[in-house]
C-alpha cells in the first residue's frame, strides 16, 4: 500500500504532526478541518455558522487538491462543542451537501483546538 500526502495552500496547514490528507488509492482520508482562514491560520468567526462554512470550504479544497470533488465524499465526521447548535450546523452543511448526502456522524466534544466550535473530517473515494 502506497500512501501519498496531500497538501494545498487553499486550506490551513496542519497545526500538529499530521497531514492535511493522505491518499491511499482509492481512498482519501482528510484530517479534521477547523474554520480557519488558510492565509492567516486564524478562526474566521466566533460563530459556529462562519466556522462551519470555512471548515467545509477547507475540506472541499483538500478533496479537490487530491483530484476529487464534493460528490466523491463518502463519509463525514463532525465534532461540535455545543449540540444545541446542531440545527445551525445542519443549515450550513446543507449548503454544501444538498443533492449528494454522505454518511455522517455529529458528536459533541468538550473542546477543540484553537477554541474552535466545530471540526470536520471526511473520507472520500477518488476515482
Amino acid at each position: 500500500m502506497i500512501c501519498k500526502v496531500i497538501n494545498t495552500d487553499k486550506a490551513p496547514g496542519a497545526i500538529g504532526p499530521y497531514s492535511q490528507a493522505v491518499f491511499s488509492s482509492p481512498l482519501l482520508f482528510v484530517s479534521g478541518q477547523l474554520g480557519m482562514n488558510p492565509g492567516t491560520g486564524d478562526l474566521v468567526s466566533d460563530e459556529l455558522s462562519g466556522q462551519a462554512r470555512q471548515a467545509l470550504d477547507n475540506l472541499c479544497n483538500i478533496v479537490k487538491a487530491a483530484g476529487g470533488s464534493i460528490t466523491d465524499i463518502a463519509c463525514v465526521d463532525v465534532f461540535i462543542t455545543d449540540m444545541k447548535k446542531f440545527g445551525e450546523f445542519n443549515s450550513v452543511y446543507q449548503e454544501f451537501f444538498s443533492e449528494h448526502k454522505p454518511a455522517r456522524a455529529v458528536v459533541e466534544v468538550s473542546a477543540l483546538p484553537k477554541g474552535a466550535c466545530v471540526e470536520i473530517k471526511c473520507i472520500a473515494q477518488i476515482k
